[in-house]
Parts: C-alpha cells; sequence; structure tokens
C-alpha cells in the first residue's frame, strides 16, 4: 500500500524546522521498501545568499541532507512500532555523486530504497532528479537511538 504526506504530515516524522526542513511533499511510501519526496527549490533558500552571489547553485551537501531526510521518513515508517518516534541519525555517506547543478525554479524528486535494515542501523541508495534527470545519487547509512549526547 502506498502513503502520501503533506508538510505538517513530514514535521511529525522529522524533527527539522525551518530553514532545515528539506523536504515539502511525500509522493509515494512504500513501507519496509522506497520513498518518492520533493523538494522545490526556491530563491528564498538561505544558502542562496552565499552560495554563490549572483549564481545561485544548491550546495551538494544540502542536496545529500533532504536526500536523508527522505530516508529518514522512510525508516521512521518502515520501523517497528517500539523503534518509532526515535532519533535517527546519519552515519555515514558512500558513492557520492553529483552531475548537475540545482538552481532556484528546479524541483528535486528524491527516489530512496532500503538496502538492509539491522535492529540499529539502516543502509539506503537513493537519488535526486530534475526533470527526469539524476542530479546526485548516493548509499546513506543510518542509525536508531542514543548516540550518547
Amino acid at each position: 500500500m502506498s502513503i502520501s504526506y503533506d508538510i505538517k504530515d513530514i514535521m511529525t516524522f522529522l524533527p527539522h524546522r525551518y530553514p532545515f526542513i528539506l523536504i515539502d511533499r511525500v509522493m509515494e511510501l512504500t513501507s519496509g521498501e522506497t520513498i518518492r519526496a520533493l523538494k522545490n527549490v526556491t530563491m528564498n533558500e538561505p544558502f542562496f545568499q552565499g552560495h554563490f552571489p549572483g549564481i545561485p547553485i544548491m550546495p551538494g551537501v544540502m542536496i545529500i541532507e533532504a536526500m536523508g531526510q527522505a530516508g529518514g521518513i522512510l525508516v521512521l515508517e518502515s520501523a517497528p512500532i517500539e523503534r518509532r518516534g526515535m532519533p535517527i541519525y546519519f552515519m555515514g555517506m558512500d558513492k557520492v555523486r553529483f552531475r548537475k547543478p540545482v538552481v532556484p525554479g528546479d524541483q528535486l524528486l528524491f527516489e530512496v530504497k532500503i538496502l538492509k535494515i539491522r535492529s540499529k542501523a539502516v543502509k539506503m541508495s537513493g537519488t535526486a532528479n530534475v526533470d527526469g534527470q539524476c542530479v546526485a545519487e548516493a548509499q546513506l547509512l543510518a542509525t536508531f537511538g542514543d548516540i550518547g549526547i
């Protein structure tokens, strides 16, 4: 069964808030498998003030963060009841590639799938696309729970 979420629903999953919540809508989610999520890139994004003045390009690290947030929603929706609501932390990134700049007016479509899920860790694979073209891809690692902060 496929699920979709608007921003109010997304904010029940993620602790992020403006200016760091980077997912606007979940288009499709199949628990335990995949998510398709959307980010509308606007000139009002705070990072465009300095990256780069006169040539606004979305920082690659922000694209990967948004991909991770989409993956976080997928993992939380897929988790057993006792793990829902637990924090999820980014642990690592592998095979990160940037293919094309992302600029204001672009609509990023993230597709993330779970590769492996263990009791405390999850490995995912994701892509970011604009107009059907891959602009970034990565494998992401995340963990549940307290990291001792």
